[in-house]
């Protein structure tokens, strides 16, 4: 899930050999959209109450200070990012299962783009309004943003959280060229996971900025993993798939263990394993089937939140509690409260008005003519 990506599931594993038609409608795995909510909550929760810097700025004090108790657990909650990318290796694998090249380009450009462009907008508002929680940019930085490739321009971000969509473009690319172009298959992704778990071990050993960039070393195990379990759900329990999964979360954990200090305050090496175990387990029980239970209609809702809520809830909220909190003098919890709502609402508006009547009509406008003859 990624963050921008549906939960739909194809047919089930005894008939998994069979491509499934692009049109085809897929059962939804609710779990799956209420994981992804919760790790947008987790990130959330991270930048309202987790560090300091710009946020302390908006509270006016160290958030540790006003959340003792919450702050010691948000701190891990950036680790909602890895949690993201487990879920989007197995959802971008469900999801390209019997499509074409064009399908897949369609479907994720669909996705991704129209609830970018108004969050764009959105964060250029607040700081033409109140340019103490983000700078704005020039104009020529803004249209750059609008490409989703500032990164690779070395242009400012408009969107703090915007650096994790690099990471997911890269890997869309890297998936799309080596597995959906030929067709994707059991044995393809088996390769596609084993290559990139060797490229992993080599650019680590070896560095350099052009492995870092395709092969991103620190980010790669988790998107393998989710990708093999995919490959459990759909073909049943069976050693290889699981063998990959493993082996990606031996390696997750060893990333995320070495980056716990990088991120302004300490971190418990063990906690960090923990909640990356943790992830591991939530997307593996979805993969074995334990978590059919839940499938309250509430959760499609909640996984349709997560992606413009991903990408509004940092600069707007650090807006709103400056807002509630200094400006108006609204006490902490409430305020917090009130601003994690607000974004929910928020994200609401842009899934109900924004994506849903535009990312179809975005879809259809990308397809190619049909071909004339004469």
């Amino acid at each position: 899930m990624s963050l921008a990506t549906s939960t739909t599931t194809p047919s089930p594993a005894k008939t998994a050999v069979v491509p499934v038609p692009s049109g085809r409608p897929r059962p939804r795995l609710l779990a799956l959209d209420g994981l992804r909510l919760l790790a947008a909550l987790m990130v959330c929760l991270y930048h309202y109450t987790g560090r300091g810097g710009v946020v302390s700025a908006s509270w006016h004090q160290n958030p540790a200070h006003i959340f003792p108790t919450l702050s010691r657990a948000a701190v891990y909650g950036n680790l909602g990012v890895e949690f993201f990318f487990v879920i989007s290796g197995f959802v971008i694998c469900m999801s390209s299962w019997g499509r074409s090249l064009g399908d897949f380009f369609r479907s994720r450009v669909a996705r991704l783009y129209p609830a970018y462009w108004v969050a764009l907008l959105l964060v250029t508002g607040a700081s033409l309004v109140l340019p103490a929680v983000v700078h704005a940019v020039r104009f020529d930085e803004f249209l750059v943003n609008l490409t989703m490739l500032q990164q690779p321009m070395g242009v400012p971000r408009v969107l703090g959280v915007c650096w994790t969509l690099w990471v997911e473009v890269r890997f869309y690319a890297l998936f799309a060229l080596t597995v959906v172009l030929p067709g994707v298959t059991y044995r393809r992704v088996v390769l596609f996971c084993s290559v990139w778990t060797l490229a992993t071990v080599l650019s680590t050993a070896a560095g350099g900025p052009w492995t870092e960039l395709v092969v991103m070393p620190q980010y790669a195990p988790y998107f393998i993993g989710g990708l093999a379990l995919y490959l459990v759900h759909r073909f049943g329990n069976q050693a290889l798939p699981w063998g990959i999964v493993a082996l990606s979360w031996i390696l997750g954990l060893r990333m995320a263990s070495e980056g716990a200090w990088h991120h302004g305050s300490p971190r418990d090496p063990y906690v960090v394993m923990l909640v990356v175990t943790l992830a591991y387990a939530a997307v593996a029980a979805v993969a074995a089937g334990w978590t059919r239970w839940a499938a309250w209609p509430w959760l499609t809702t909640a996984g349709a939140l997560t992606y413009p809520f991903y990408l509004i809830h940092e600069h707007l909220g650090w807006f709103a509690i400056r807002v509630l909190h200094r400006s108006w003098g609204l006490p902490a919890w409430p305020t917090l409260a009130i601003t994690v709502c607000t974004m929910l609402g928020l994200a609401w508006l842009i899934h109900r008005f924004v994506e849903t009547p535009i990312g179809p009509r975005l879809k259809r406008a990308l397809k190619s003519p049909p071909r004339t003859t004469g």
